[in-house]
């Protein structure tokens, strides 16, 4: 028997009930994520979100991002139960990308979140997704995160909409909180345009002259 979930935002999934050990079903909670995060091809935390006090501190996250990361990094499943619980992951060059849910959460939900996550990272780094390049957008990385994910509840399933949002919220941030890449870019475009304004401005003044 299935129960649908609409979670907040735009995204609608299908939540399937489960059975508890004495077989009676567990109503579907909002609460569906318990972790995401990004480990680099050594098992180092680069980005690591956390929702509920399954892990309390920083000694026991990083304990178990390095042992999921022992389990899986020359796994060629997609899916393990691990320390009881749902972990769903995929991995691209020199980064591993996990999603993290109990044991009783639905698979087909984790996975869901997992691609949009990973396919709006591909989108903000341009498809060059290795550990370089995030590192240089990371503050967009954690953006993403955020649009995806709140407390544990899914926000956004759709990449499109997330990197968007992302997008705005980054064109949104007060320039001393900016970091210097992004102050880079964003000018680096401004004064791009202004040169091409003032190149086009003199092209058309010799041409003027020329008519004259």
């Amino acid at each position: 028997m299935c129960g649908a979930v609409i979670y907040p935002g735009t995204v609608s999934i299908l939540h399937v009930k489960t059975t508890n050990m004495d077989g009676g079903l567990l109503e579907p909670s909002l609460y569906a994520i318990k972790a995401i995060a990004i480990l680099d091809n050594d098992g180092n935390r680069l980005l690591a979100k956390y929702y509920d006090d399954t892990f309390p501190n920083t000694k026991e996250q990083k304990a178990f991002e390095k042992n999921l990361f022992n389990k899986t990094h020359r796994a060629n499943a997609e899916i393990i139960m691990f320390e009881g619980l749902t972990c769903v992951y995929k991995s691209n060059v020199d980064l591993f990308f996990y999603v993290v849910g109990s044991s009783m959460e639905n698979e087909l939900i984790l996975s869901s979140v997992l691609n949009a996550f990973y396919d709006s990272i591909s989108q903000i780094l341009r498809k060059n997704v290795e550990k370089r390049a995030l590192l240089d957008n990371l503050d967009a990385v954690f953006l993403a995160a955020d649009e995806l994910c709140d407390g544990g509840v899914i926000l956004e399933a759709d990449s499109n909409s997330i990197v968007q949002k992302v997008a705005i919220r980054n064109d949104d941030i007060p320039l001393g909180e900016q970091t210097m890449a992004q102050i880079t870019s964003k000018y680096g475009q401004q004064v791009s345009a202004a040169t091409d304004r003032v190149l086009q401005s003199a092209k058309d003044q010799i041409k003027w002259s020329l008519l004259k």
